[in-house]
């Protein structure tokens, strides 16, 4: 992250506080104007290594993912959680609301990381819910429950992915995808859950709905 910018103010600038399409229970900090935000990002402060604003976005898959576990709090009540790659922190926010005793969000992107913690403040949650910048494919978080939207997009890391939430299920983990037809699913190592259609920004997703499943790890 580079010192000549101010995350938390460059948050607050270019977004504002709305309630989530498919899980309105929940509200974020997201930018009104998709397509400005990311030229924004990638124009003019490439220079300075701002990634693009994943983080200000409800994608398809979290939003599924989201409303699921809102509606199935019994699956994350009580226990220790990881939404993995978790961008604005909507899915971890949604485990803190259905009783999750202490999430981790984890996300590579240091922009990331001060926008879950303001979203998580706006739905008084921030006491639940720790956002951490690191790479943990590869290692076992000790959650109980893994939960993971919208990473299938990219082959490498997909296959990478796979086999890290293979063996954390393995080793007795709930591990749960939000996925709207990314390209890598691997669908041959998941049961389905639930599917919903979801509103989405066609400027993001080419299209005004997305049809969203959840899916549960089973090898």
């Amino acid at each position: 992250m580079t010192a000549s910018v101010d995350p938390l103010a460059f948050i607050r600038a270019n977004t504002r506080l709305r309630p989530v399409p498919h899980a309105p229970e929940i509200v974020l900090h997201v930018a009104d104007e998709a397509t400005e935000l990311w030229q924004k990002t990638e124009e003019e402060l490439e220079a300075i290594g701002l990634p693009p604003p994943f983080w200000a976005f409800a994608w398809a898959g979290g939003q599924a993912l989201a409303r699921y576990v809102l509606d199935h709090s019994e699956i994350v009540a009580g226990h220790r959680v990881l939404d993995f790659a978790s961008g604005s922190g909507l899915v971890a926010i949604a485990a803190a609301k259905a009783g999750a005793v202490h999430v981790t969000a984890s996300d590579l992107d240091p922009f990331a990381i001060p926008a879950i913690g303001l979203n998580a403040a706006a739905n008084g949650v921030a006491d639940r819910i720790a956002a951490v910048s690191r790479d943990l494919i590869d290692s076992d978080p000790g959650s109980a429950v893994v939960l993971a939207a919208d990473i299938f997009y990219e082959r490498d890391l997909a296959a990478r992915v796979t086999a890290w939430l293979s063996g954390l299920h393995a080793r007795g983990a709930t591990v749960l995808v939000g996925d709207p037809g990314r390209s890598y699913l691997p669908r041959d190592r998941l049961t389905e859950c639930a599917t919903y259609t979801v509103p989405v920004s066609r400027s993001l997703e080419d299209a005004e709905i997305k049809r969203s499943s959840v899916w549960r790890f089973r090898g």
